[in-house]
């Protein structure tokens, strides 16, 4: 049994840990002895995320005790690591804690002394009458986080790592005890991991996978490789990837590799790309020039240099404002803040292979922004633009005005009974037991950057499909097999496949998924049993009370219909195989078209753009031509088209703004002879158009002599 003096030690040490204040070295003495202690709660939180305090704040309020261990010095995570623009989709389908979060920060900001840098009203995203607010700076949303431990008595350990090599003692399928690098142990009845890269779990023997499944795996369209519909985020002109352009024997920049990047579906080891989410400021008195990192080298940013020469300006598209003058910067282009390709050993490395990593990211980036501001070679509008930013200097005041917290978008995911995937999102497939709901797209940011055949740099791996609408987030996701463990909950490293996490990684989502795990967790404690064996009733009803939403009964978009062209009898040419004059623009955005993309052409530079599909069919004869394009208001109703045939040149106007009626896509622009012997064509161009052109697939279908 603790002595009282021990117990009064270890609350100031809590306390201190808490607010950041030292020890008198006597006492210190003390805490040194007292580390070796063993620390018991109902259940033990390894990691001070938005997920990790939402499972905390839950179980304070159903009675039972709580612990917090958090490896950093800091509380909330990405959500207060400068992800102020929140990521959350239907906001609707946002409950439970996270909304009251979100509710709180509402509620610092209706204080006039918040506004130091901007009036209130000239923020256009905060509304009097609007009860949260989705944007803000990371003080405030930390300063939130540590009022709620504040408010509910919450013990947080700070800057307490798991030992990775004998921090876990388990009981056959139980988890009985984590210890710390320190010494420090942990004693639960039931566990939960809040960490972005899932140590605790991996360290209880959960079985767990990184980088991409193929796409059959399951059942999936979007999973694994995806060179061809990675078209965002994309090199929009040819960039060379040698130090010396257009030299391969004088070797590849940095950021760039030689490998095969792969086929199309298949599954890889890669994980996509990290950046810091930085907090700028424009206001002169809290700015701070950003600093040139004394590692820096102006190879990493040749190809930027390359690629803003083709005249590519979109630097700025992603500096999201938030109140008092500032930023949250994400990623924008084909080169950014992602630092593609350098995170892959994060996921399962220890602690000295993660900071290293941190600390490339934290250079990589902190010269990027020095190069935008400084480098000859940046055009003079971009520049001048970029020296009216600096770091933000009343943020992240104990990191140099740096974040706290790199963007894990993805590192270990569960592998459980029960696995998220593409087809549960696009509701094609059930999701039973629902303990919250997502909405974001299927978000996947760029993977690799690699050497196409032709010599140029090319990205791989953004992926942004939106799955339609909200949909819920089973709690079979959350909990490991039961062989393998019956008392740990996992509410962000869950189960889930590679692009399905691309949506659910959204912070709103963990802290929902935090509330529920921990009122799991709750009930398995109350009624003595394992994690996978509650009542899910009994939990259902319980967060409904709670106001978690798990079902939703707004609008949802149609599933998007994306027509492979080898499921189509006959000859089809899809937009990949024509010859294009002038800049034609890919595009996702349609619900319906055939393969990976379409084309349009920007409505611009009439009569100077054309794509031709050429071919030759295999048996003379009479074929019907089909054209697919995506229908729309902004289309063309005289986009152009030449069909070359056996017979001549024939010359169509096709209306693109009426819905396309073969198999949702294709329209019929006749019958027409073709020879085995001759090259036939159809071409689309925009001469004399009146909206958007359209250069999807053509298809050819032959003509029986009593009909089709």
């Amino acid at each position: 049994m603790r002595s009282p003096l021990s117990a009064i030690f270890s609350w100031l040490m809590t306390a201190c840990l808490m607010t950041g204040a030292t020890l008198p070295l006597t006492e210190q003495s003390t805490w040194a002895a007292e580390k070796s202690q063993v620390h018991e709660a109902d259940v033990v939180i390894y990691g001070g995320t938005s997920a990790g305090i939402a499972a905390a704040v839950e179980l304070v309020r159903l009675h039972k005790s709580v612990v917090v261990i958090e490896p950093g010095q800091h509380l909330g995570g990405l959500t207060s690591g400068g992800l102020g623009w929140t990521d959350s989709g239907v906001k609707s389908v946002i409950g439970g804690i996270a909304l009251e979060y979100y509710e709180r920060v509402k509620r610092e900001y209706d204080k006039p002394e918040t506004w130091k840098w901007q009036n209130p009203e000239d923020y256009t995203l905060y509304r009097k009458n609007e009860k949260a607010i989705w944007a803000f700076e990371p003080h405030i949303a930390e300063r939130v986080f540590e009022d709620l431990v504040r408010e509910y008595k919450i013990p947080v350990y700070r800057g307490e790592r798991l030992d990775l090599k004998q921090g876990v003692v388990k009981s056959g399928a139980e988890l009985k005890e984590v210890k710390m690098e320190s010494g420090l142990r942990f004693r639960g009845r039931c566990f939960i991991d809040a960490t972005y890269e899932g140590d605790l779990m991996a360290l209880a023997q959960v079985q767990y996978t990184i980088g991409r499944e193929p796409c059959a795996q399951y059942g999936e369209t979007l999973n694994g490789i995806q060179k061809a519909r990675t078209i965002s985020h994309q090199f929009e002109a040819p960039v060379s990837p040698y130090i010396v352009p257009g030299n391969p024997s004088s070797g590849l920049l940095p950021g760039v590799h030689g490998e095969d990047p792969g086929e199309d579906c298949e599954g890889d080891h890669r994980v996509q790309a990290y950046c810091f989410r930085m907090c700028l400021s424009n206001h002169p008195d809290n700015r701070v020039p950003f600093p040139k990192p004394e590692n820096y080298d102006p190879l990493r940013y040749e190809l930027l240099a390359r690629y803003l020469a083709t005249g590519w300006a979109g630097v700025f598209r992603k500096f999201d404002v938030i109140p008092n003058r500032k930023t949250d910067t994400n990623n924008h282009g084909a080169f950014s803040t992602d630092n593609i390709g350098m995170n892959y050993d994060y996921p399962d490395g220890d602690y000295a292979t993660r900071e290293r990593i941190i600390q490339e990211h934290t250079a990589y980036q902190l010269g990027l922004m020095w190069f935008l501001a400084n480098d000859p070679r940046v055009p003079a509008p971009i520049q001048n633009q970029m020296n009216q930013w600096g770091l933000a200097k009343d943020e992240f005041l104990d990191n140099n005005h740096w974040p706290h917290q790199l963007y894990i978008r993805e590192a270990r995911r569960m592998v459980s009974d029960f696995v998220m995937a593409e087809p549960h999102l696009r509701r094609q497939q059930p999701t039973p037991d629902a303990i919250g709901m997502g909405s974001y797209n299927m978000d996947s940011h760029n993977v690799q950057r690699y050497v196409t055949p032709e010599g140029f740099a090319r990205n791989e791996g953004d992926i942004q499909v939106n799955p339609g609408g909200p949909y819920p987030v089973s709690y079979r996701a959350i909990v490991p097999r039961k062989q393998e463990c019956v008392n740990l909950l996992v509410p962000v490293c869950l189960s889930s496949s590679h692009i399905a996490y691309g949506s659910i990684r959204m912070e709103p989502v963990f802290m929902i998924l935090g509330h529920s795990a921990a009122a799991a967790a709750a009930q398995a404690l109350e009624r003595g049993i394992a994690i996978q064996d509650i009542d899910y009733e009994l939990l259902r009803t319980q967060l409904l009370k709670e106001g978690q939403v798990l079902e939703y009964s707004g609008p949802y978009r149609e599933p998007k219909l994306n027509i492979d062209p080898k499921s189509l009898p006959g000859l089809v040419l899809d937009n990949a195989q024509a010859k294009l004059t002038g800049e034609w623009v890919a595009s996702q955005a349609a619900q319906a078209y055939v393969g990976t993309e379409y084309l349009h052409d920007g409505n611009a530079g009439q009569g100077s753009k054309s794509a031709r599909f050429e071919f030759t069919v295999a048996n003379s004869g009479k074929y019907e031509v089909r054209l697919a394009y995506p229908p729309n208001s902004n289309r063309a109703s005289n986009a152009t088209v030449e069909i070359e045939h056996r017979q001549g040149l024939e010359t169509l106007d096709v209306n693109q703004k009426k819905a396309p009626y073969i198999n949702k896509v294709f329209v019929s622009l006749g019958a027409y002879e073709f020879s085995n012997e001759q090259v036939g064509s159809v071409t689309i161009s925009n001469a004399n158009a009146d909206g958007y052109v359209i250069a999807d697939a053509i298809w050819l279908v032959p003509v029986q002599a009593n009909g089709r």
